[in-house]
C-alpha cells in the first residue's frame, strides 16, 4: 500500500497524503474497556526479514510481508509528519503576524483557516495510519524458540513408560469397550446435540472426576494454586490470547455467543476453548509485583471447541469433541533479567524464568501420565504445529490400542507452552522491579494441560481393558475416587451404579 505525496519546502504546492484501499479487519469487536496493546512495532520494523521467515516457516504465508508493509508505513508517516511541521511552523508565523496587526488581516485568516483544515486531516490520516500497523503487528505470530525444530516433523526427547508401545493388547476401541460397559453413550448425544457430543455414565462420569482431582492434589503439593474460571470471555480477551474466531482456512474454531450492551460499545462473548484464556484475562491491565511472580494457577473447566471439519477415524468416539474436561495450568512469570537490566549477554543466565516453569509443567504432566500407566511419547513441537501466541511448545502422546493405523497410535494428551510476552502486551499485564534500571515491563506467560479428561478416559479404557475377563483396570492412583475403591471395571464389578 502507497501513501502518494509530495514534499516541497512550498506550503502551497504540498499535497496532503491520502489513503487509498486501506482496510482495517478485525475478528472481535475490541470495546472502549478493552486492554489496549502494545506492540513491539520498533522490532518489527528492524527486523522485518525475520518476521517474514517466521511466518513461513509457521504457515503463515498470507502475513509473510507485514513487517515490510510496517515498515512502509513508518517511514511514509514520519514523512508524512515532517510536512505536518511544516505546517505549525507556518501557522505559528499566521498567529504571530494576526496578533501584530499585519496587513491584508482576511488574506492571513483565510489561510490560517485552511491550515487548521490541513492539520486536522493529517492528523486522521495519522490515525488511521498507526491502527493499520497495529492490525498488521497483530496478525504476525509469535517469534519461535531457538529449541523449536524448522517444518513440520517434531522432535521425539523422551518416553513414558518405555521406549516401546505395550503390545498385549487386543486392539479394542474405547467406543465398544463403552458401549459394552454402558460406560459412554453417544447415540443420545447425537439425537440432543449432534456429533461430536456424548454422555459419560456410571463408573466412566466418576473417572472424569477421579482424574479431575488427581491431578489437582498432585499440583496442590508444589504450590499451585486452584481457581475455576468462567466459560464465557469477551472475543477481544480470546483474540489477544491468540485464538481467533476462525483458523487460516476460515474454519470455524470457537462458539460465538452473541453481544452484551456496554455503555459506548458492544463486546462480543464466546465459549473458552481452554482455560488459557480467561486465566490469561484475569490479569489485564494489572502490573504484579516480582516477589509475586511467578504466581501460578490451575483449575479445571469445560472447554469449547466448534472442530470444524470432516468426521474420520481420527476423530472417533471421545478423541475429537466439541465440549470436554480439562484441568489448566497457567503461569506468569518475570521476563529474564537481562532483558531488564541491559544486560542482553549476561552468561549467568542460564534458564528463564519461564522456562522454570515450563519445566515444571512438563515434569508434573510426566508424572501424571507415568502414574496412570500410560505409554506415552514427549516431543518438541516443530514450527508448523504452533499457535500464535507459542514460541515454543511440547506435546505428550499417549498410546492409543485402537490407532494404530494413525501414527502408530499415538495422539496429544497434554500440550505446554511459553508464549514469551506474546499475551501480556495484548492484555497489558505488567511486572514491577525493584532493581535495575527498568522500573516495569510485560510479564511472560507459560500455559499446559495437567489433564484433558476425554482423551485420557479413552487412552485408560483402551489401555486397561482385559478381553478375557471383559473389565477395564482401574490405575491404582484413581481408585480412592471410585466406589468402594474399585480396582476393575465390569458388568459383574460394579459397585452400587447403574
Amino acid at each position: 500500500m502507497k501513501l502518494p505525496f509530495v514534499c516541497c519546502p512550498c506550503r502551497h504546492s504540498l499535497r496532503i497524503p491520502t489513503l487509498r484501499n486501506v482496510h482495517i479487519s478485525r475478528q472481535y469487536t475490541r470495546p472502549s474497556f478493552a486492554p489496549k496493546p502494545t506492540l513491539n512495532l520498533k522490532h518489527i520494523r528492524q527486523n522485518p526479514g525475520l518476521y517474514e521467515q517466521n511466518c513461513i516457516d509457521r504457515n503463515y504465508a498470507p502475513y509473510a510481508k507485514n513487517g515490510w508493509r510496517i515498515l512502509e508505513l513508518h517511514d511514509r508517516l514520519v514523512a508524512q509528519q515532517r510536512e505536518a511541521v511544516e505546517l505549525r511552523q507556518r501557522n505559528n508565523v499566521l498567529s504571530k503576524e494576526l496578533k501584530g496587526g499585519a496587513s491584508g488581516k482576511s488574506t492571513l485568516v483565510d489561510e490560517a483557516k485552511e491550515l487548521k483544515g490541513e492539520l486536522a486531516e493529517y492528523e486522521r490520516q495519522e490515525r488511521v495510519v498507526q491502527e493499520e500497523m497495529e492490525q498488521l503487528a497483530l496478525e504476525l505470530p509469535n517469534l519461535s524458540s531457538l529449541q523449536t525444530p524448522t517444518g513440520e516433523k517434531p522432535k521425539v526427547v523422551g518416553h513414558i513408560n518405555g521406549d516401546t508401545p505395550p503390545s498385549n493388547h487386543s486392539g479394542k476401541s474405547h467406543v465398544d469397550i463403552g458401549r459394552e460397559l454402558d460406560l459412554l453413550d453417544f447415540e443420545a448425544s447425537a439425537t440432543t446435540s449432534g456429533w461430536g457430543w456424548y454422555f459419560l455414565k456410571n463408573e466412566a462420569a466418576l473417572l472424569e472426576q477421579a482424574l479431575v482431582q488427581y491431578a489437582l492434589t498432585l499440583a496442590m503439593r508444589r504450590g499451585w494454586q486452584v481457581m475455576t474460571p468462567p466459560s464465557l470471555v469477551y472475543s477481544h480477551i480470546a483474540s489477544a490470547c491468540g485464538f481467533m474466531p476462525r483458523d487460516q482456512s476460515g474454519e470455524t474454531q470457537i462458539y460465538a455467543i452473541g453481544h452484551q450492551e456496554g455503555k459506548e460499545q458492544k463486546a462480543s462473548l464466546v465459549l473458552a476453548g481452554t482455560a488459557e484464556i480467561p486465566f490469561a484475562g484475569s490479569q489485564a491491565n494489572k502490573t504484579l509485583s516480582e516477589s509475586d511472580l511467578p504466581l501460578k494457577i490451575i483449575g479445571p473447566s469445560r472447554c469449547y471447541r466448534a472442530e470444524a471439519g470432516a468426521r474420520g477415524v481420527d476423530t472417533k468416539g471421545l478423541y475429537r469433541v466439541h465440549e470436554f474436561t480439562k484441568v489448566e495450568m497457567f503461569a506468569w512469570t518475570a521476563p529474564p533479567f537481562s532483558s531488564t537490566s541491559g544486560f542482553e549477554n549476561d552468561e549467568e543466565v542460564q534458564q528463564t524464568p519461564s522456562e522454570q516453569v515450563f519445566d515444571e509443567m512438563v515434569a508434573l504432566q510426566t508424572e501424571i501420565l507415568t502414574s496412570l500407566g500410560l505409554h506415552a511419547r514427549i516431543l518438541e513441537m516443530p514450527t508448523t504445529d504452533l499457535g500464535a501466541s507459542a514460541t515454543r511448545k511440547i506435546d505428550i502422546e499417549a498410546f492409543f490400542p485402537s490407532r494404530t493405523s494413525i501414527d502408530n497410535g499415538y495422539g496429544e494428551v497434554t500440550s505446554a507452552s511459553v508464549c514469551t510476552d506474546y499475551q501480556a502486551r495484548r492484555l497489558n499485564t505488567k511486572v514491577r522491579f525493584e532493581r535495575g534500571e527498568v522500573k516495569s515491563t510485560f510479564v511472560h506467560t507459560v500455559n499446559g494441560t495437567a489433564m484433558a479428561v476425554p482423551r485420557v478416559l479413552a487412552a485408560i479404557l483402551e489401555n486397561g481393558w482385559s478381553e478375557e475377563e471383559g473389565v477395564v483396570r482401574v490405575p491404582g492412583v484413581l481408585r480412592k475416587w471410585m466406589p468402594g475403591e474399585a480396582a476393575t471395571i465390569g458388568p459383574r464389578k460394579r459397585t452400587g451404579v447403574d
